[in-house]
C-alpha cells in the first residue's frame, strides 16, 4: 500500500524508488503522485523566485580603479523535466539558503571577473550593458545547475576615493555645456526664424501700406480739389452777404450818430442848465458862509495874537526884575565875603606868625581826625618787639617828626613854639 501525494504549483515533488525499479524517478509539479510505503522516498523542491544581492567590494576594473558593485538578482529552478532532474541532483535535500548560497557565489565570481575587463566610465556610463553581459557569462553556469537567472540589474556603484563623484562631475559639466550649447543654438534659430517672420511680415505690411497710402493720397487729392472748389463758392457768397451787411450797417449807423447828435444837443443844454443852478446853489451854501467863518477866524487870530505878545511882554518884564533883583543880592553878598576877607587879612597882618601857628594848631586836630579815621575800625593794635622801652622811643620819635612835616607842609616852625621847644629838649 502507499500514500496519494499532491504539490503546488510552487513546489516539485520527486518521488525515488518505484514498484517499476529502484532507478526510476517521478518529477511532479502541481499535481499528485503516489508513493509506496517502505520502497518509495518523497522529497521537495523550491520553485519560487529567489532574490539574490550579490556584492563585489574593492574590485580593481581594467584601469586598476578600486569599486564597489551591488546588484539585485532574480533566479529560480527550471521546470524542464531535464533542467529539474539536474536541479533536484545538485540543490534536492538542501535548503533555500543554501540554495542562494551556492548561486551567490557563482553570481559574484563572474561579477569581479566581468569587472576587471571593463573600465570604471563603461560600468557607471552603460549600467544595462553590464548587467546584461553578467547574465550572458553566468547563465550557462548557473544553467548547468538547474538554475535561471530571470533579472540581473547593477543597483550601485561606488569607490572610496571619490573617482566616480569627480566622473559625475565632469560628465553633469559637459550635460550642462551641451544643453547651454543646445539651448544657444536653439534661440538662434528662432531668432534668426523670428526675424526672417518679422521681414515677411514688414514687407507685406510695406506692400499694403504703399498700397493704401496711394489710395489715400488719391481720395486726399480728390477731397482737395472739391473743397478748394467749395470753399471757392463759400467765400465769393460770404464776401457778397458781408458787403451787403457792411452797407446796410453804414446806414444804420448813420441814423443813429444823427439820434445821437440830438441826443446830445439835449444833453448839453441840460448841462448849462444845471451848471448855472450849481453855480447858484454854491455861492449861497458854500462861498458865503466860507467868507463868514474866515472873517470870524482872522478876527480871533488876531485878538490871540495881541494876547499872546501881552503876555509875554509881561514875563519878560518879570524876568528882568528878578534878574536885577538877584544881581544886586550877589553883588551885596561878594562885597560882605571881600569885606570879610580883607578884615581877616588885617588881622593876620596885626598878628603876624603867632596868628599862622594858632590857624595851623587850630587846623592840626582835624588833619589827625581825617588821618585816623581809617583807624577806627580796627579793635586792637599789637606791636611785636623784643625789647620793652621800645614802644615809648617810637612814640617820641614820631612826636619828634611832626614839626618838621608840619613846616614841610605849611612853611610854619613848629620848633620855635616855647612848649614844643622844651619837650624837644626833654626827649633829647
Amino acid at each position: 500500500m502507499g500514500n496519494c501525494l499532491t504539490v503546488g504549483p510552487n513546489e516539485a515533488l520527486v518521488v525515488s524508488g518505484t514498484c517499476c525499479g529502484p532507478d526510476e524517478k517521478t518529477y511532479v509539479v502541481g499535481g499528485w503522485a503516489w508513493a509506496w510505503w517502505l520502497i518509495s522516498d518523497t522529497q521537495r523542491i523550491t520553485l519560487e523566485i529567489m532574490t539574490l544581492q550579490p556584492r563585489c567590494e574593492d574590485v580593481e576594473t581594467a584601469e586598476g580603479v578600486a569599486i564597489t558593485v551591488t546588484g539585485v538578482a532574480q533566479v529560480k529552478v527550471m521546470t524542464e523535466p531535464d533542467l529539474l532532474a539536474v536541479a533536484c541532483e545538485q540543490f534536492l535535500g538542501k535548503s533555500v539558503t543554501e540554495i542562494k548560497a551556492v548561486v551567490l557565489q557563482t553570481l559574484e565570481g563572474h561579477l569581479r571577473s566581468i569587472l576587471g575587463t571593463l573600465t570604471v566610465e563603461q560600468i557607471y556610463q552603460d549600467r544595462d550593458q553590464f548587467a546584461k553581459l553578467v547574465r550572458e557569462v553566468a547563465a550557462p553556469d548557473v544553467g548547468r545547475m538547474g538554475i535561471e537567472i530571470l533579472s540581473f540589474t547593477i543597483k550601485d556603484v561606488y569607490d572610496k576615493l571619490d573617482y566616480l563623484s569627480s566622473l559625475g562631475k565632469t560628465q553633469t559639466a559637459a550635460v550642462q555645456r551641451d544643453a547651454e550649447i543646445g539651448v544657444a543654438e536653439a534661440e538662434r534659430d528662432a531668432g534668426i526664424r523670428e526675424a526672417e517672420c518679422k521681414k515677411e511680415m514688414m514687407d507685406v505690411k510695406f506692400q499694403a501700406d504703399t498700397k493704401m497710402a496711394d489710395s489715400k493720397r488719391e481720395l486726399e487729392l480728390q477731397k482737395a480739389a472739391f473743397n478748394q472748389e467749395i470753399n471757392t463758392k463759400k467765400a465769393e457768397a460770404q464776401l457778397a452777404y458781408e458787403l451787403q451787411a457792411a452797407k446796410e450797417q453804414q446806414k444804420i449807423r448813420l441814423e443813429e450818430i444823427e439820434i445821437e447828435v440830438v441826443q446830445r444837443k439835449k444833453e448839453i443844454t441840460i448841462e448849462e442848465k444845471e451848471i448855472d443852478r450849481t453855480d447858484k446853489e454854491l455861492i449861497a451854501t458854500v462861498k458865503r458862509p466860507a467868507e463868514a467863518e474866515a472873517y470870524k477866524m482872522q478876527q480871533l487870530a488876531e485878538g490871540h495874537k495881541m494876547k499872546t505878545v501881552l503876555i509875554a511882554q509881561a514875563e519878560a518884564e518879570k524876568i528882568k526884575k528878578i534878574g536885577e533883583a538877584e544881581a544886586s543880592s550877589i553883588e551885596a553878598v561878594g562885597k560882605a565875603e571881600a569885606e570879610k576877607m580883607r578884615l581877616k587879612a588885617e588881622a593876620y597882618q596885626q598878628y603876624g606868625e603867632a596868628a599862622k601857628t594858632a590857624l595851623v594848631l587850630e587846623a592840626l586836630p582835624k588833619i589827625a581826625s581825617k588821618v585816623a579815621a581809617p583807624l577806627a575800625k580796627t579793635n586792637e593794635i599789637v606791636i611785636l618787639t623784643g625789647e620793652g622801652s621800645r614802644v615809648t622811643g617810637e612814640v617820641n620819635r614820631l612826636l619828634a617828626e611832626l614839626p618838621v612835616s608840619v613846616n614841610a607842609l605849611t612853611g610854619v616852625d613848629l620848633s620855635k613854639i616855647p612848649l614844643l621847644q622844651k619837650m624837644t629838649t626833654a626827649q633829647a
